[in-house]
């Protein structure tokens, strides 16, 4: 599912909101969570998982056109835990 098919799923089980207070809400929550992810925090969202980042050191990589060695440099990428309850439901 993307982007759009959330908000377009949204706006049919809440025939009260418009499309354009749905897309505003979804936007808020995602850029609320890639907030607390840039200043070093977590997300928790019970049931369903949590968000954090992991550190990746600095590396030597190779150009894989060429095969020239490349530095690639230290970096924080994001990282999703599934709660418990989302992988007892996954695995029904």
């Amino acid at each position: 599912m993307i982007r759009s098919e959330l908000v377009q799923k949204l706006c049919e089980d809440h025939p009260d909101l418009t499309l354009k207070e749905i897309e505003r809400v979804v936007g808020a929550v995602f850029d609320a969570i890639i907030a607390q992810l840039q200043n070093g925090g977590r997300v928790e969202l019970r049931g369903f998982g949590a968000f954090s980042t992991r550190g990746r050191d600095a590396r030597k990589g190779r150009n894989p056109r060429t095969g020239e060695p490349v530095d690639v440099s230290a970096k924080r990428v994001p990282y999703f835990k599934p709660g418990k309850e989302m992988r007892e439901r996954l695995n029904v």
